[in-house]
């Protein structure tokens, strides 16, 4: 707008990483991503969301590809912006808390192989859970952005959320993210949580939310109007649905405003020209189903988000159970409620989920209980928000102590004893943390590239004599 000064609005893009983790279960190829990234580094992002959350374990056991190798190949063509990663603090990008030794070195290998910016998270907002993370973030140079998990429960508030992010600044934190996984952060409520944190924590705010609800436009606006510095959209093919909201339509919209992302829309369309054909490769397949990309405004009463609903409907066609799925989302905040009111995203949206169908399923609340409600009761993976129930806790955990301490400060190192187990197949050091979160997919991977390079059945069978034969 011409003779107003211009406030500059920082834009991340989420396409290879959170707009096909929400749309096609993070199936998109490194190959398939190569081809755009020369062009996405000229454009001008704040950042490229490019690893973490679920490609991780998704590049080994369903591409079989080497992560690390992936992070290599998008530091290689992208140099001139940063590259950014999900981290979920002392799970790492797992399911369990890991010890020190591993948190510390899987951070600084991270950003040896080309991560700039390490959005690290606790489920819980047990703030305990991120320590390690975000002091070995700094210790290697990247930026460390401290996260808040927006939810919504009798016990959340603005403003304890507010007083999260002064916890976080005093941490150390470079950066704050809100980050709103199910898509429930409702544009007035993004007003008010930016504006009460711009005026008490001097550090830029990142609003990171999910289109289930068809809110997420808006909340971005709002949160703008209020201050928040930067915000995650993803390239219109893998927007939208349970993904982020536009990246051309947030960059289109606010070029008629006071604010300004910089960002060239000549060429997001080129690249989101060349998703779109990528995209049409997995509408052929049938892995882009459209059951995730309409607005569903169930989200906002039961707090589900769209990973975690796609995993209910396979859990109840796995039992011939979806004419059930009503009930179970009915289960969901009631199991939420009983767990101490956890934000619902991994591994708490699996652990709440899952006891949900259970607890439907048999006809009786706890008759089964999975051994992950039973650590969450117990405090393995941190303090729930609020004092769980002595009836409840007698029903989960009986006459068991819960843990007070940092869940991890129960965990012996163990990177020397994982190297052990690792043996030949070790091929790099970035192997040793791959095994060290997902100990069975990584083996089979190593296995397999093992058998590439050898051109061996990759059967496996007999398979270490026919290496030694080698």
């Amino acid at each position: 707008m011409e003779g107003v000064l211009m406030r500059k609005v920082g834009i991340t893009e989420t396409v290879l990483r959170d707009g096909h983790q929400s749309l096609i279960a993070t199936r998109m190829t490194t190959e398939e991503m190569l081809p755009a990234l020369r062009l996405m580094d000229e454009v001008g992002y704040n950042a490229l969301e490019c690893w973490g959350g679920a490609t991780f374990d998704v590049c080994m056991r369903f591409l079989k590809e080497d992560p690390w190798e992936r992070l290599r190949k998008i530091r290689n063509v992208v140099k001139n912006t940063k590259l950014q990663m999900l981290l979920r603090g002392q799970n790492l990008l797992g399911y369990k808390n890991y010890p020190d030794d591993v948190v510390e070195y899987f951070v600084q290998k991270s950003i040896a192989n080309g991560i700039d910016v390490i959005r690290i998270f606790d489920a819980l907002n047990d703030f305990r859970n991120i320590e390690t993370a975000m002091r070995a973030c700094k210790k290697e140079g990247g930026h460390a952005q401290g996260t808040i998990c927006f939810t919504t429960s009798p016990v959340h508030s603005v403003e304890g959320f507010v007083k999260d992010a002064e916890r976080l600044r005093d941490m150390g934190a470079d950066s704050i993210c809100i980050k709103d996984m199910a898509g429930i952060l409702l544009p007035y409520t993004a007003y008010d949580l930016v504006k009460q944190m711009k005026e008490k924590v001097n550090l830029p705010i990142e609003v990171h939310t999910h289109y289930t609800a068809g809110t997420g436009s808006m909340t971005y606006l709002k949160a703008i109007e209020a201050g928040a510095d930067i915000v995650d959209t993803a390239l219109s093919p893998f927007a939208l649905g349970t993904s982020q909201p536009a990246t051309e339509a947030m960059v289109a919209s606010l070029e008629q405003s006071e604010y300004t992302t910089g960002l060239n829309l000549k060429k997001i369309g080129e690249i989101a020209d060349y998703f779109n054909t990528v995209k049409g490769k997995y509408i052929q397949s049938g892995v882009l189903d459209s059951k995730v990309m309409g607005a569903n405004s169930n989200v906002l009463i039961y707090q589900v988000p769209g990973g975690m609903l796609s995993n209910l409907v396979s859990q109840l066609k796995q039992q011939n159970a979806l004419d059930r799925y009503d009930e179970v989302l009915k289960e969901v905040p009631e199991v939420r409620k009983d767990m101490g009111y956890p934000p619902l995203v991994t591994p708490t949206s699996q652990i709440v989920g899952t006891q949900a169908v259970l607890n439907v399923i048999m006809g009786e609340r706890y008759k089964m209980i999975t051994k992950e409600t039973k650590g969450l009761v117990r405090g393995e993976y941190g303090t729930v928000p609020v004092e769980i129930s002595q009836e409840i806790k007698e029903k989960i955990i009986g006459e068991d102590s819960q843990i007070t301490c940092r869940p991890a400060d129960l965990l012996e190192p163990e990177l020397a004893n994982l190297r052990k187990e690792v043996g030949g197949f070790f091929e790099q050091e970035e192997d040793l943390l791959s095994y060290a979160l997902f100990p069975v997919v990584a083996m089979d991977f190593f296995k397999f590239r093992r058998a590439e390079k050898y051109g061996i059945d990759s059967d496996f069978t007999d398979f270490e004599n026919k290496i030694a034969i080698i």
